[in-house]
């Protein structure tokens, strides 16, 4: 029996939690976004293998792993798993490790996907750094958890909540929005998407006249296509938007800034800008009244 969970919304886009004869299986999208997710796809057509249903680790500081880390805090958590600060005993070199719940990383798919989708995009300035793959027993279970690079800054997020209004100022937006699209255009051209890009999915490192990101989190939603590079770009214009104080201050932004969210309508979004760089371009030339 297939049964829907819970919904919500990502990005622009409405996704379902599913479960197949009460297993929980995977996020669907809305068809009229763009393709639906294949884990899900495969969980409708078939019940897969029954993995264990872990949803907390709780791993203390203090923890090792093999002898080569150990456990210094916990980070977060989020729909795959839970994310810990980790540090290297011979080198006092500080990591991030991501440990995969197993009924959201069923043979593996997901960490291999994540892992080769961090190493294809090594080049891009804007994707933190893969190192490795390893596995531990949790409970008599193996638990799958990825090592790689440590970003220190603060989430997009938290950013916003401590500025005046809870908000950036237009100047300050279209530079942040300028780094933002700059970073996703070099995963675009190299024959990606993000597919999940939101202010809880953006680390500042560092703001002054410009800012430098870190995206800490991807989705995976299939082949790349020109519809996954359209979402990345309607996604773009969502979090400029959001990041000047959303519909509340919409009508008093000036018109530099409504030339670039259109209103919010993906086809006036689209015909203005189809991929990240073009974006890119237009913020470099456009003037300001």
């Amino acid at each position: 029996m297939v049964s829907v969970l819970s919904w919500g919304y990502g990005g622009s886009c409405r996704h379902w939690l599913v479960s197949v004869n009460s297993v929980e299986m995977g996020l669907l999208r809305d068809p009229e976004c763009g393709e639906i997710n294949e884990m899900a796809k495969q969980a409708i057509k078939k019940p897969a293998d029954h993995y264990p249903r872990i949803e907390v680790f709780n791993f203390q500081p203090g923890k090792r792993l093999h002898g080569h880390y150990e456990i210094v805090t916990y980070l977060g958590a989020g729909w795959e798993g839970e994310v810990y600060l980790i540090r290297e005993l011979t080198t006092g070199i500080e990591r991030t490790a991501k440990f995969f719940f197993p009924h959201r990383n069923e043979r593996n798919k997901a960490s291999i996907f994540y892992a080769k989708k961090l190493h294809k995009l090594q080049q891009s300035p804007i994707v933190i750094q893969y190192y490795m793959q390893d596995t531990i027993s949790y409970r008599g279970v193996p638990i799958t958890y990825l090592i790689s690079e440590y970003v220190e800054g603060e989430l997009l997020s938290s950013f916003l909540a401590r500025q005046p209004g809870k908000r950036l100022s237009a100047f300050q937006a279209v530079h942040l929005l300028h780094a933002l699209a700059s970073g996703i255009e070099s995963i675009h051209q190299l024959g990606e998407y993000h597919g999940d890009l939101h202010t809880d999915n953006v680390m500042i490192q560092r703001y002054g006249l410009g800012f430098e990101l870190k995206l800490i989190d991807m989705f995976h939603w299939g082949a790349p296509t020109p519809h996954h590079i359209h979402d990345d770009v309607i996604d773009l214009v969502r979090l400029f938007y959001d990041a000047l104080g959303g519909a509340k201050h919409y009508a008093k932004q000036p018109q530099v800034v409504k030339e670039v969210c259109c209103g919010l309508k993906r086809s006036l979004i689209l015909k203005k800008f189809k991929t990240a760089g073009q974006l890119r371009r237009y913020l470099e030339t456009m003037q300001w009244g």
